[in-house]
């Protein structure tokens, strides 16, 4: 690891950046156009976010606050857990110790934010003997946290084991580097079946005790119904975002799909998540009263469902593209909660999750429900083709977002969707839907740069007549 590199501990970093941010909605325009001057890299992601108005500011308010609890956490007599995306933070907030760091943010953040992205990171875990082939997702952040220029891990928590190999190999390692408390779910095998059911919600129980026995702290039962209550309104305003995005145009702007799944994976039940997807639904209410799309140009000429996730290789590039374009973002598997009241439900008892705040034992078991359909839990946990599963969800997503076109981004790491990406694509393209394969990292500009992305991507519509 370059000695420079741990002068400054990681989340310091985030939550300094973060925080100035925050403060520029009381900025004037000069003083922006200024700060942007100082500010090369970081203005990339930055200008384009400033410009989605209100939610931004909160959403910067969100990551300000989220990591600065992060860097008070020791001197605050809290524990830190390491987890994944996939695992939704509610049952952490319930604990009044415990603080969660979700590896696969961070990676994000540091491709997005530096030029330098989290190459010196993912390195790091190979040299200290994790596989170079793992995918880089976890990578990135993980090799801040056991170089030590991150927050100490105290324990580690893991959702959907064995759905994603690299993923469940990045949490076990890194536990073992560190010597700390683990405790990994297992993955439901399908989602409808009572005994399935009954042993994903005795699995999340043990999970319960882990976090007991490991901080010292019993949950708080009135908190947990309180996150949980929030959360059903999070679901309620996400559907609505989600269902105004079916109008042609499409009101709801592209950025906005990171901005809620990210805010999703670390801020679920907390309130400022509400507040930003509240001032979302605002600003895409009155875009879809007036006619316009999300785009800033307001019109659209095609929609892209992305159906892994996005690009996130230094700045916004991938979003930029498709504003210049005048393509529709239609979001991917990320953006989705699978909620029994979203949009695309597929109607099936037991594939969506509701949640129920009757009891303790009810809210243990939407919790576990929630977890087992969350985003790769649900969609990538066996095979492609198989009911409820990526195939069914991205023909159903696609066809409901009335997609022109669905793209694939991901990592060279990710064995469980490049094992049958192709297939995926052949089935794509036989129901009518023009398909390009990203041969990018999406965390790794090393791989391929954007550039080279962006220019296979303008092939890809051009040659398809897409535009």
């Amino acid at each position: 690891m370059r000695p420079e590199l741990m002068e400054y501990d990681l989340d310091w970093l985030f939550a300094a950046t973060f925080g100035v941010a925050k403060k520029l909605d009381k900025a004037t325009p000069k003083e922006i156009a200024a700060l942007m001057r100082y500010t090369p890299y970081v203005s990339g992601l930055l200008k384009p976010l400033l410009e989605t108005g209100k939610p931004a500011i909160t959403y910067l308010d969100l990551f300000s606050e989220y990591y600065t609890n992060i860097v008070q956490a020791r001197e605050n007599g809290k524990k830190v857990v390491m987890t994944t995306f996939c695992f939704d933070p509610v049952i952490f907030y319930a604990v009044d110790n415990l603080v969660p760091v979700t590896l696969e943010i961070g990676t994000a953040l540091t491709s997005l934010l530096w030029k330098r992205g989290s190459h010196d990171f993912m390195d790091f875990c190979t040299e200290i003997g994790f596989s170079e082939t793992g995918c880089s997702s976890q990578r990135g952040a993980m090799g801040g946290y056991l170089s030590g220029a991150g927050a100490r891990i105290d324990l580690i928590a893991l959702n959907m084991g064995g759905v994603c190999d690299t993923n469940a190999n990045a949490y076990s390692f890194a536990a073992q580097y560190l010597d700390v408390p683990f405790y990994g779910l297992d993955y439901p095998s399908e989602l409808t079946t009572e005994e399935v059911r009954e042993y994903h919600h005795k699995d999340y129980r043990a999970l319960i005790r882990f976090i007991e026995e490991n901080t010292g702290c019993r949950f708080d039962i009135d908190r947990l119904r309180e996150l949980l209550e929030e959360k059903k309104k999070q679901d309620a305003l996400m559907d609505e975002l989600e269902e105004m995005q079916r109008l042609v145009p499409n009101p709801v702007p592209g950025i906005y799909h990171i901005m809620v799944y990210a805010a999703r994976f670390i801020y679920s039940g907390r309130k400022k998540f509400t507040k930003m997807l509240e001032e979302m639904v605002a600003i895409v209410s009155k875009n879809a009263a007036e006619g316009r799309s999300g785009l800033k140009s307001g019109k659209e000429r095609s929609r892209a469902f992305l159906f892994y996730i996005d690009h996130y290789a230094l700045s916004l590039g991938m979003f930029e593209w498709f504003e210049a374009q005048g393509i529709s973002h239609l979001g991917n598997i990320l953006s989705r909660s699978f909620a029994e009241s979203s949009t695309y439900a597929t109607g099936v008892p037991g594939t969506t999750y509701r949640i129920d705040t009757s009891d303790l034992d009810s809210m243990i078991d939407s919790l576990a429900d929630i977890n087992a359909r969350m985003p790769m839990t649900r969609t990538i946990r066996g095979p492609y083709d198989a009911p409820h599963m990526w195939l069914d969800d991205t023909l159903s997503l696609a066809g409901i977002y009335k997609a022109d076109a669905c793209i694939y981004n991901g990592t060279p790491g990710c064995r469980n969707t490049w094992s049958n990406v192709k297939l995926m694509m052949r089935d794509l393209e036989d129901h009518g839907y023009p398909t390009h394969l990203a041969y990018s990292d999406s965390f790794d500009a090393r791989v391929e740069s954007w550039e080279t992305t962006a220019m296979r991507l303008d092939e890809f519509y051009k040659i398809r007549g897409l535009l």
